[in-house]
């Protein structure tokens, strides 16, 4: 599903040179749970947007379902992010006196769905994401941080993404309520398949993927198939 091979990004700021990346490569198949882990300054931000498709790499290639992603312009890669990845960010990014419902069909809106099937859709992802269905006609802003995450994530589904993109989705969260929203992504990768890239700086965290890669100044220090995975707690589900 993703192959980078050598990429690296350099920025230019007041003519001095930063690498942020060094020549990352790696590879990701279809219904993988990856985490990507390292520090403040590592470059797995930089390596995130790439990804992402928010940004291109200086040099090298990054090929998503066989297409160089990485040689695509500013609206192709617009594409890539609307057809192909689900984003789901720390800060939730949700509108706070929209419906549940409504923030989740949000994407459907922009495509210019019929209502009743973006409503549909909508339902659907929410039942995935695992959000019980009392708090569908809430307001945002009147949901847990728990519950807003969980939104964020039924969002990130709605338009069936290839792949699911986590920047430290627990990082607004205290830890009883990171874990249940871990073992969602779990259980989005065990039970419905999904692909899931975990971006984060904390070990705990990245115990629920099935691999962790490791970055540090730029490069890849590690590649670990992770046979300690935290196991979900279905009472928590």
């Amino acid at each position: 599903m993703i192959e980078c091979q050598n990429i690296t990004k350099v920025y230019q700021r007041s003519g001095m040179e930063t690498i942020a990346l060094k020549g990352i490569s790696f590879k990701i198949k279809e219904g993988e749970f990856i985490a990507i882990m390292g520090p403040s300054g590592s470059g797995k931000s930089t390596l995130m947007h790439i990804l992402g498709a928010l940004d291109t790499p200086t040099s090298g290639t990054y090929f998503l379902d066989k297409q160089d992603v990485s040689r695509l312009s500013d609206d192709e890669l617009a594409d890539v992010r609307r057809d192909k990845i689900g984003f789901v960010f720390q800060s939730y990014n949700l509108l706070p006196r929209a419906t549940v419902l409504r923030n989740v069909a949000l994407p459907l809106m922009y495509d210019n769905v019929p209502h009743f099937e973006r409503e549909e859709k909508a339902k659907q992802a929410l039942v995935a994401s695992g959000l019980s269905e009392d708090r569908w006609n809430h307001l945002s802003n009147q949901l847990s941080g728990g519950q807003m995450q969980r939104v964020a994530i039924a969002r990130a589904l709605v338009n069936d993404p290839a792949i699911i993109l986590a920047d430290e989705p627990t990082g607004n969260l205290d830890t009883k309520t990171g874990e249940i929203v871990l073992d969602t992504f779990q259980r989005l990768n065990s039970e419905h398949g999904r692909t899931v890239i975990l971006i984060t700086h904390e070990r705990y965290v990245a115990e629920h993927a099935n691999r962790i890669i490791h970055i540090r100044d730029g490069e890849i220090t590690e590649d670990e198939k992770n046979i300690k995975r935290r196991i979900a707690n279905p009472n928590q589900l």
